[in-house]
């Protein structure tokens, strides 16, 4: 049995709960998701509780298991917290500014780089080097954060480069000199 399948996903008061046979729809004070359950897996609503469970023990049913709550959890927090996400710039004239529902990106290329973020996720650009995504669904955040690092991942010679907020990038010696 999977570990994390059979914890139940606690959903809070003011969370809404609609069970299909084959569909979730939560509805919460952030907005409303909705998850397709695959085949062989039920979920049931019982006192405040999502309890997840598969028909059998076939290695389909077995992945499938864990990954339904997972992502039950994932929803429950996006519409009751929600989700986030923080990117920094490093590098000499590497920066960032907001305009509409675009950022705007000086990365060292010769033009500005521009790039459009879908209204289901919300940005922030609180300094020049620094860009805070937020949303409900958590696919979609970090979907739009691994595209914006996208642009100019950070290389490991210099650092210089757009990267999450506390990564560590491994840094490579560069040119030695041999007499």
């Amino acid at each position: 049995m999977s570990r994390i399948g059979k914890k139940p996903v606690e959903v809070p008061k003011d969370v809404k709960v609609d069970v299909k046979p084959n569909l979730v729809s939560l509805q919460g004070p952030k907005g409303k998701l909705e998850l397709n359950i695959p085949h062989g897996i039920n979920v049931e609503h019982k006192e405040e509780m999502l309890h997840v469970n598969r028909i059998s023990d076939a290695k389909i049913y077995r992945s499938n298991h864990g990954t339904v709550r997972a992502h039950l959890a994932n929803m429950v927090t996006g519409i009751t917290k929600g989700h986030k996400r923080e990117l920094e710039i490093q590098g000499i004239g590497f920066r960032a500014s907001l305009k509409g529902n675009k950022i705007v990106f000086s990365l060292g290329f010769s033009h500005p780089v521009e790039f459009e973020v879908p209204k289901e996720v919300k940005v922030t650009v609180p300094s020049q080097t620094a860009i805070i995504l937020e949303g409900e669904d958590i696919e979609k955040v970090g979907l739009i954060a691994a595209q914006i690092r996208g642009l100019k991942p950070a290389e490991p010679y210099k650092g210089k480069g757009i990267r999450y907020l506390g990564e560590v990038v491994r840094r490579k010696q560069g040119k030695s000199v041999t007499k």
